[in-house]
């Protein structure tokens, strides 16, 4: 999750929420990449989650990072919780998941090169102090209260807030993972455009990234667990907008749904400050009841476009939010997925073109069956898998058509990355088929030998 921002003056006007917002835009030669990705950490030979402080902890791999690896540490109220370096943060999600948030760089092959170099430094320092991590949507055998809350004030308003507002709140907010890709748009009307097809198809990343089959030390009947979290979480800040395929979509109008979403804090002097529920709207009045005369700036403003959790959502960049966190491939996968289909003019509209027709109602069912059956999901006469099939080949134009190589010009273009997706279109099976078949087979019911057979 999102750190602190910073730099934003006083709101003086109202205009100026969309205007933060509209400054994202960008000319397609500055269009950057920027890949994040979830993981848990567990204790090698217990197989237990690790805890914040200890000789096997979170700390001593942050710590370990730092030392050995060159990052520079961020703290707060003494503890550290992140570091930074060129550009990328190591960040802690809330259950002590390892998040690296990447640079935003030029090109599929630089995006999986950090990744590579980040997990590599990761499994050095693990291997050190005797931990382990994995790829997963979900614990697959953890329970709630095996989990560490992570010192962040952040955290703490929100695990309480999640109880009132939702029955998974404190599930996803411990126990799930994901991996993202932040893409840029050039205006209001190619943010527009991308929104939509962002939204339409994030259940095709579902499908197709599907990673998280068990929790809790069983099979839950989903193959993305972490999908289904997202659907019983907090209704006010998450879902599948329906708003943004109506006419007079544009900043303003996100603006105005933003506004409508309950805040959770105001970060002031290094302090989150208790805002749970209360509006933005009154922020902007000075009539916050938690600081009352206190006016409002663009940086809180930032700070609450980070507190949204819809499958897509933007901020001076679109988030595409629909994939588990999966294996190393995957990782570079899912932002060649993204930016085969946003990135190229022609495959932006041939994806338009494909989902235009769909209904607020055939997206959501789309959404909710994607989370169950994955690539075997059917809604209406569309069929995932084979849905699935003409997207991937509508990103793979697009990757082709940007022709962007890699390797010292040896190879031609990104659309190597897309091998792993191919490979479970051409099959029919995703990670959690995978999964499902080594669980009721060779493993034979023994969820313990995930570990060891998909840790990074």
């Amino acid at each position: 999750m999102s750190i602190p921002q910073s730099g934003g003056g006083p709101i003086e006007d109202y205009s100026q929420l969309a205007e933060y917002l509209e400054a994202g835009n960008k000319p397609k030669a500055d269009w950057r990449i920027g890949t994040e990705h979830e993981k848990f950490g567990y204790c090698k030979d217990t197989h237990a989650p690790i805890p914040y402080h200890g000789k096997r902890s979170v700390l001593a791999v942050l710590e370990g990072l730092r030392d050995a690896h060159g990052w520079s540490p961020v703290t707060e109220d003494g503890n550290l919780i992140g570091l930074e370096k060129n550009g990328a943060n190591v960040s802690l999600e809330p259950g002590g998941q390892l998040e690296l948030s990447g640079a935003p760089l030029e090109t599929i092959h630089a995006t999986c090169d950090e990744v590579n170099s980040h997990l590599r430094e990761v499994k050095d320092v693990a291997d050190r102090v005797g931990v382990g991590f994995i790829g997963l949507g979900a614990a697959p055998e953890w329970l709630h209260e095996d989990m560490p809350l992570m010192p962040k004030g952040r955290y703490k308003l929100m695990d309480s807030y999640m109880q009132e507002v939702g029955t998974m709140g404190r599930v996803m907010m411990r126990r799930t993972c994901t991996v993202q890709v932040n893409l840029d748009f050039a205006s209001e009307a190619d943010m527009v455009k991308k929104f939509r097809v962002a939204l339409a198809l994030q259940p095709v990343a579902t499908a197709l990234f599907a990673n998280s089959p068990f929790f809790e030390g069983k099979v839950n009947g989903h193959k993305s667990w972490r999908a289904r979290v997202w659907r019983d979480l907090d209704a006010d800040r998450t879902g599948m907008l329906p708003f943004v395929f109506e006419d007079g979509m544009g900043f303003e109008r996100y603006v105005d749904y933003a506004l409508d979403v309950p805040m959770y804090f105001v970060y002031r002097d290094g302090k989150y400050i208790d805002a749970l529920g209360m509006s933005f709207r009154d922020f902007l009045r000075g009539e916050l009841p938690a600081l009352p005369g206190e006016v409002a700036t663009l940086s809180d403003w930032a700070d609450h476009l980070t507190t949204i959790f819809p499958e897509a959502r933007i901020k001076q960049f679109m988030e595409m939010r629909g994939a588990d966190g999966g294996p190393w491939r995957r990782l570079c996968a899912l932002p060649a997925f993204w930016t085969g289909i946003m990135y190229d003019s022609g495959s932006l509209d041939a994806a338009w073109d494909l989902v235009r027709g769909w209904s607020a109602e055939q997206r959501e069912a789309l959404r909710v069956t994607a989370s169950v059956d994955a690539l075997q999901a059917r809604v209406e006469g569309i069929d995932m898998h084979d849905l699935a099939r003409r997207v991937l080949d509508i990103s793979e134009a697009g990757l082709r058509a940007r022709a962007r190589p890699g390797a010292e010009g040896l190879i031609p273009d990104e659309t190597h990355f897309l091998n792993a997706l191919r490979e479970s279109v051409e099959s029919g099976q995703t990670p959690a088929d995978e999964l499902l078949a080594r669980y009721n087979g060779e493993w034979n019911g023994d969820l313990g030998r995930i570990y060891a057979e998909y840790s990074y």
